[in-house]
């Protein structure tokens, strides 16, 4: 992402000003007679009655006054609309034996419909529940110009089973929050993201937050925003012990309306102790004429972070991003391995499966990262791409199989170490840097040897029907992926390099599908 300090100090001042406008105007009044531990609404209840399931409410604007507290039950009818914005504030605070619920009755999903604004605001609050509930705006470009679900300075809050669209921002946006957990969430036709994590004070005020199962699709791009990106299915920046897993990405950043830095399937950017795995990013797209659009990324500020058993497929850019914008913290201690990439990249910038880029011009500011038993085949394009501007020191490629179309390899490979990575052309056999000989382009460019021998190698990986992807629930069962699994009479199940022997790296020892993988095993599945 290209990215601007100066943009993201002005994105989270108007982003706190936006959030928090108008919220003291909620939630005043009389706490009214009620049945002891629960709220009913009903559409056909009256907004006089006690707010029993006998004699429920009617309206969202009668939940605002009651000030639930701790162990109480908010429920809206199943499959009926309820229009407004429910808030739940410092009014209202939950305890880890008695949480504040929200949620339905009787039969499917009640619907929040929170027309131009919010449908639900969680602000200053902590233990509460929310599920099993459907939010609604009004559309990204027919009037609505907020988020879905606002999670703002909360703590201990747990999401769970939520449908959210049509809404300008984020269908989810967690700000400044901690102890969060989000499962079983799709989110989609909204316009700046799926789901953003954010926050306003480095990377530790939003932290120990996990999003599960969920789905970001068809977040097209925020009409309004002209000078950044827009259109990510889920994006992380500013937090610390984040943890994204069992999700997908797609469709999403085709109606970004600037030409530049782009939106990526799941990413983050200045963040610490992120793990994005077993997730699935594909088909996600850019403006046209614009950058990015791509599957996964570690972008600028990330430190000590982990991309692992991910599959990416068919995406405008490229399938794993490298990224490290100016003015961005450094980055550094990263790892991306067991991911599976296919014919991503053919579109945007990167023209690779995986891309580097370091628009600060500092290697000091970009260093330290690993990238091995990575499998990227590429009918289209290359396998691995380095941008003009890539400026960085010890980065290190190992057992990794890269399959591209004809070169195999664009850009300046710098210092970096390539050792026990495999290398395929679909047309010449081997094409990189201008040269068919691997033996050759080896001892001319000091890449795949140690003490004077060859390590890598020059083979067809034989793969099974390959490039022909089209899993759409992935990751239910990734041992269905099976196309990339490394052959089991092909000596790269065994001639790799034991990297915990001769380099310190404990690789988790578990390839893309969950199974064992060879010590010596190169690429992702076998």
């Amino acid at each position: 992402m290209k990215r601007h300090a100066l943009l993201i100090k002005v994105f989270l001042a108007a982003l706190t000003l936006l959030l928090l406008s108008g919220l003291s105007i909620i939630g005043c009044g009389n706490k009214p007679v009620r049945s002891p531990g629960a709220y009913y609404i009903s559409a056909g209840g009256n907004d006089n009655g006690e707010g029993s399931l006998q004699d429920p409410w009617k309206s969202i604007g009668k939940v605002n006054e009651a000030h639930p507290q701790s162990g109480d039950s908010v429920l809206f009818e199943g499959g009926k609309t309820f229009p407004g914005r429910l808030l739940i504030d410092s009014n209202s605070l939950g305890t880890a034996q008695s949480p504040i619920l929200i949620g339905s009755y009787g039969n499917g999903h009640a619907k929040i419909d929170g027309g131009n604004g919010n449908a639900l605001v969680l602000y200053l609050t902590r233990h509460i529940t929310v599920k099993n509930l459907d939010l609604l705006g009004n559309g990204r470009k027919k009037g609505n110009i907020k988020d879905g679900l606002a999670l703002l300075n909360s703590d201990f809050i747990s999401v769970d089973s939520l449908d959210i669209s049509g809404f300008q921002k984020s269908g989810l946006l967690i700000y400044s929050s901690k102890e969060v957990s989000v499962s079983n969430i799709f989110t989609h036709d909204n316009g700046s993201a799926g789901i953003t994590v954010e926050g306003n004070n480095g990377k530790k005020e939003s932290h120990n937050i996990q999003i599960r199962h969920c789905r970001a699709e068809n977040n097209p791009g925020d009409p309004t925003n002209l000078n950044n990106h827009s259109g990510n299915g889920i994006v992380a920046g500013h937090c610390t012990n984040l943890l994204i897993e069992y999700c997908t990405a797609t469709n999403n950043g085709w109606d970004m309306p600037r030409i530049g830095n782009g939106p990526v399937g799941i990413w983050c950017y200045e963040a610490d102790s992120v793990i994005i795995q077993h997730c699935l990013s594909y088909r996600n797209k850019t403006a046209v004429g614009a950058a990015d659009g791509g599957g996964f990324d570690l972008d600028g500020g990330v430190t000590n972070s982990i991309v692992q058993y991910n599959l990416s497929y068919e995406n405008q850019g490229s399938g794993y991003c490298i990224f490290q914008y100016w003015g961005a913290s450094p980055w550094y201690n990263n790892i991306f391995r067991y991911n599976i990439s296919e014919n991503d990249g053919a579109v945007s910038d990167s023209r690779a499966g995986i891309y580097v880029w370091n628009s600060s011009g500092d290697a000091g500011q970009f260093h330290s990262c690993l990238v091995y038993n990575n499998t990227v085949y590429n009918a289209k394009e290359a396998a691995l791409s380095f941008s003009e501007k890539a400026e960085r020191k010890e980065f290190g490629f190992y057992n990794n199989i890269f399959v591209g179309k004809d070169s195999l390899i664009k850009g300046d490979k710098g210092k970096d170490i390539f050792l026990g990575n495999d290398w395929w052309s679909l047309e010449k056999k081997f094409s990189a840097d201008g040269m068919h000989d691997f033996a050759a382009w080896t001892k001319k460019f000091d890449k795949e040897m140690t003490a004077g021998k060859i390590t890598g190698f020059n083979l067809d990986p034989h793969f099974k029907d390959p490039g022909k992807m089209n899993i759409t629930t992935f990751p239910g069962s990734p041992a269905t992926v099976d196309q990339y699994k490394t052959p089991a009479n092909s000596i790269l199940r065994s001639h790799g390099l034991d990297l915990h022997l001769l380099l310190g790296i404990d690789t988790g020892n578990r390839d893309f599908s969950g199974a064992s993988a060879p010590v010596k095993g190169i690429g992702a599945s076998f």
